[in-house]
This record gives C-alpha cells, sequence and structure tokens, in this order.
C-alpha cells in the first residue's frame, strides 16, 4: 500500500526569485511577474528537502507528482488537487537510439496523464498553489492543452 505524501513542501521554499534580474521576493503571497516583466522561480533549501526526500522514503509514497512534495510549493493537503497526474511510462527506444547513435534512449510518455498532455503536472501544482492563496478564479491565455489542463483541474 502506497502512503500519501501530504505536507512540508512549502516549508522548503525559501524565496521566489526572478529568472532574470534575480530579485528576491517572499514566498506565500500572489505574484504575476517580476517587476523587470519576468517570471518567478521557486528557491528551495534543497538541503533541508533532502532529509525526507530520500529514496527509501519515495519507495513507500503512492505513485503520484506529490511524492515529490519536499520540492513543491503547496503545504496544505486541503489544497492539493490530483487527478493522478505524473508516473508517467519510461519508454525504452532502441532503433531510434541506434540511428541517433546513443547508447540507449528514452522518452517519456506524457500522454498518459489525466488530460493527454505534460501540462497536466504543472497545471496540478498551479492549481493547488492557487488553491493554497485564496484564488477562486483562474484564467490562462491558451486555447489548447493549457487550458484543457486548468479546466480539467479547476473543475475539481
Amino acid at each position: 500500500m502506497w502512503k500519501l505524501c501530504y505536507g512540508h513542501g512549502a516549508m522548503n521554499v525559501t524565496a521566489l526569485v526572478c529568472s532574470k534580474c534575480q530579485r528576491w521576493y517572499p514566498p506565500g503571497r500572489i505574484y504575476q511577474l517580476c517587476e523587470c516583466g519576468k517570471p518567478l522561480l521557486v528557491q528551495y533549501d534543497l538541503q533541508r528537502a533532502a532529509r525526507t526526500l530520500t529514496r527509501s522514503a519515495l519507495a513507500l509514497r503512492a505513485p503520484t507528482l506529490w511524492r515529490y512534495r519536499e520540492v513543491l510549493p503547496v503545504d496544505e493537503d486541503a489544497a492539493i488537487v490530483s487527478l493522478g497526474e505524473g508516473f508517467t511510462p519510461l519508454l525504452a527506444c532502441p532503433r531510434l537510439a541506434a540511428r541517433l547513435g546513443v547508447r540507449a534512449l528514452f522518452i517519456k510518455d506524457e500522454s498518459a496523464n489525466p488530460t493527454g498532455t505534460f501540462k497536466a503536472r504543472g497545471m496540478a501544482v498551479a492549481v493547488s498553489m492557487a488553491r493554497q492563496l485564496g484564488l477562486t478564479r483562474l484564467a490562462v491565455p491558451s486555447a489548447g492543452n493549457a487550458a484543457g489542463a486548468l479546466a480539467a483541474y479547476a473543475a475539481r
């Protein structure tokens, strides 16, 4: 039986850092972009996360994206929105590897995610974080995979 791993993700978040100018912002607040107009990236205390994010701990956790909670920003269990995303198959491609002249080649099949796209992983975290911050309306400038994933997760 898998152990669900909830809690302690945001405890490892130290700041949000601009991807361009490196300006730091405190976590736990709602931001659109840095003042310079670029995206903010989550900064983690990886040494702290490593204390509980071990191979033996991972082996006991449910096979979903949320097994990596120590390096995800959502901390409140009640905020988590999940459709079972993650743990998609890794497919060996020996003929393509030979053609490219590499020893081995693997391709991750993200179409096995609940929304049929790799956008499910990020959107599960984004909608969960929005819920934790108290947001009740979400929008994304997309008519494609991101919009479909947002609709699926926001409907939960």
